[in-house]
């Protein structure tokens, strides 16, 4: 998905359409919430990862390097 996005963002720099690629993202982002949805419905109750836990990961592994980011989770 994050291929999709980066696509979408590289099309709107160049002033180039991206309906296609677009759709496609709002798609997988559809999938994604059933998927989560039928997860529920099953009984998943953990709390699932979002942007924040990203970035926080992200920050560690440029600062520690990855070693010391996979030793904190």
């Amino acid at each position: 998905m994050a291929d999709v996005e980066a696509s979408v963002r590289g099309l709107v720099d160049r002033d180039r359409d991206c309906s296609e690629k677009a759709l496609a993202q709002m798609d997988l982002r559809r999938r994604i919430n059933l998927l989560i949805g039928e997860w529920k419905a099953a009984g998943g109750g953990d709390v699932l990862p979002d942007v924040r836990d990203r970035v926080r990961l992200r920050s560690l592994k440029k600062a520690a390097g990855p070693v010391r980011a996979i030793a904190r989770r």
